[in-house]
């Protein structure tokens, strides 16, 4: 899971705020300041939400199946401050990624420039569905979609980490959610029902859904979460 790495990062940068630079005053002009008709470099992370921001996009308890309550341990989010998103780690994808919530990272792009995230469970702890909202400059939010199809192609079958059972992976592009989405289904005949990861975004957002509710591999509890989500990141 994200959390324990995220949190790290997150008081690393909170202790690296930058210093303000101060000027001497006198009578001549520095050479080396810029000129004013010089132009800024484009900010990446210009017109992002913060973790902040996108937690109160996260869809609220009445979203989920009756029954459903919260888990408080699984719950984080970036804070006000936007981040520097990472590089993607080319290194073959670690499949047993998709069996977690921020199950986003088995792309390789482990850090977005904020995020929200949470996820309910019922109450004997059976079913889990999870959200999580990241925002990435809309190119490299672009490429993790691309990279969800190399994925369920190199993750086509994995053991998993719990019943050590075998996996099958299937995946494939969605269409009528936010600009482009990816569905993924895990399944196991050591299973009593299987999973449904579906990645959608728009613009900036990347939403992000994990469902093993309901007896069709969690596939209508994920679609419908997702499809709240991005109704209420139009608001």
């Amino acid at each position: 899971m994200r959390l324990s790495s995220r949190a790290a990062t997150l008081l690393a940068v909170a202790s690296a705020l930058p210093l303000a630079l101060t000027a001497c005053s006198g009578g001549s002009t520095d050479a080396t300041a810029p000129s004013a008709k010089q132009t800024k470099a484009k900010d990446p992370n210009a017109g992002l939400l913060t973790g902040t921001q996108l937690k109160k996009a996260l869809a609220p308890a009445s979203a989920f199946p009756t029954g459903f309550t919260v888990e408080d341990d699984n719950s984080a989010d970036s804070g006000a401050q936007l981040l520097t998103p990472s590089a993607r780690k080319t290194a073959k994808p670690d499949c047993t990624k998709l069996e977690a919530t921020s199950w986003i990272q088995v792309t390789g792009y482990e850090d977005s420039s904020s995020f929200a995230q949470n996820d309910y469970v019922n109450g004997q702890k059976t079913e889990e569905i999870a959200q999580e909202i990241d925002e990435f400059p809309v190119a490299q939010g672009t490429a993790v979609m691309k990279q969800l199809e190399t994925v369920a192609t190199e993750c086509a079958t994995f053991t998993d980490t719990d019943a050590h059972a075998k996996v099958k992976v299937t995946g494939k592009a969605t269409t009528g959610l936010g600009d482009e989405a990816y569905t993924m289904t895990l399944t196991s005949g050591k299973w009593q029902n299987g999973t449904t990861l579906v990645a959608a975004r728009s613009g900036s957002h990347l939403v992000t859904v994990l469902s093993t509710a309901g007896g069709d591999n969690g596939a209508a509890s994920a679609k419908k979460l997702t499809t709240t989500l991005l109704a209420g990141l139009k608001k």
